[in-house]
């Protein structure tokens, strides 16, 4: 907890509603003087005045006195994980009900405000009515204010406003999202470099381990964001197949060769679906079996495993240390059951319609949503 800070809030919160101090002891009922001595810190106001003083300033008591309530990063992963379990148990409303508890409970833990943000943005699509998931996507908005307007930490705020642009999106606000990402996204800002010129300072400065461990790093980020700018392109060239086929011919090359399907399957999944999507759209049937096939496949890895993680390999070895210490450690952000719930729903893309009737693509989606190990037709 940091230190308290009643008399400073007291006289903030005076100068806000632009009361003297007069003014407020007559709304209090005490005198000029005892206003005067809280805010010097000489005497505090009776226990029984706090309630009355936060409702008049329309703040909580703890936002009166500057309790700030923190949690550590374990805890928040915790949390996060249990909640996020939660979403697949009980009640939409309950679950929602509790992070709201925990919201204005840790209304000053900017990282975990952060984390019900995101975990807001992967299951808001659980809500009944459309008005209801606009409603949760603006609330993880206004989080994302909060932290913006009142944290000092650098990486949380430059998260925070990635989160705010992926909820607008959301939200059908495609304006606000480029203004807040494309000063950051300019490939030509020199920001672009700090990366490598950090390796280099490591490496400069004698620790080679460092160095090399962010270097891996690095890499690894990197071999992600292709992956996943591929899956991009096939959806914005859906209709350009030779541009597609090339698309898929060189990223199935590279999952291959890095052992993505292993590495990093639920991204591996990602790709081989979007491949699928673009082959059916086409009218090739064959290949959009063969790529929902290789779907399957990563999907009951995923699914399967006895517990999703993010991890290394024996190529990247070095990516343990830089996992524990995101917001979430190794945690996947959805829970295997909220995954395999949202499958059904994946499969029944309009692009697979012809596919409806098929024995063999029946069969598929029955062992991808009922929990059944790959067996290859």
């Amino acid at each position: 907890m940091n230190k308290l800070n009643l008399p400073e809030n007291i006289i903030r919160l005076r100068h806000e509603k632009k009361l003297t101090q007069e003014e407020l002891a007559d709304f209090i009922g005490v005198t000029k003087a005892s206003v005067s001595k809280w805010e010097k810190g000489i005497n505090t106001p009776d226990l029984m005045l706090l309630p009355q003083l936060a409702a008049y300033f329309d703040v909580t008591v703890d936002e009166l006195i500057g309790y700030e309530a923190r949690l550590s990063g374990e805890q928040i992963r915790r949390q996060y994980a249990e909640l996020s379990k939660e979403f697949a148990i009980l009640p939409f409303a309950d679950v929602l009900e509790k992070i709201r508890v925990l919201a204005h409970k840790y209304y000053a833990c900017y990282p975990f405000l952060l984390q019900l943000g995101i975990l807001y943005w992967n299951h808001y699509m659980l809500a009944e009515t459309e008005e209801e998931r606009r409603s949760l996507l603006l609330e993880a908005v206004e989080w994302c204010n909060r932290i913006l307007e009142n944290c000092s930490d650098v990486g949380v705020c430059s998260d925070a406003v990635v989160l705010k642009a992926a909820l607008n999106l959301q939200l059908g606000k495609a304006a606000e999202a480029i203004e807040a990402l494309e000063p950051s996204a300019d490939s030509g800002r020199l920001a672009g470099q700090r990366g490598i010129l950090l390796v280099q300072a490591y490496q400069s400065s004698g620790d080679t381990e460092k160095a090399r461990s962010y270097a891996q790093v690095r890499q690894y980020l990197d071999l992600l964001a292709l992956i996943s700018d591929a899956i991009l392109a096939l959806s914005l060239n859906e209709k350009d197949m030779d541009q597609c086929e090339e698309t898929v011919r060189r990223i199935t090359g590279i999952i291959e060769l890095y052992h993505l399907e292993a590495l990093h399957p639920n991204l591996a999944a990602q790709f081989h679906f979007q491949s699928a999507i673009v082959y059916a759209v086409n009218g090739r049937e064959e290949e959009t079996l063969a790529a929902l096939h290789d779907f399957e496949r990563c999907v009951d890895r995923l699914l399967n495993a006895k517990q999703i993680k993010l991890h290394g390999d024996e190529y990247f070895d070095r990516l343990e240390a830089w996992i524990e210490c995101l917001p979430l450690g190794s945690m996947e952000p959805r829970d295997r059951s909220f995954i395999r719930q949202n499958l059904r729903g994946a499969l029944a893309h309009p692009a697979f319609d012809r596919f409806r009737e098929q024995e063999e693509f029946q069969r598929l989606v029955n062992r991808v949503t009922g929990g059944s190990s790959y067996v290859k037709d």
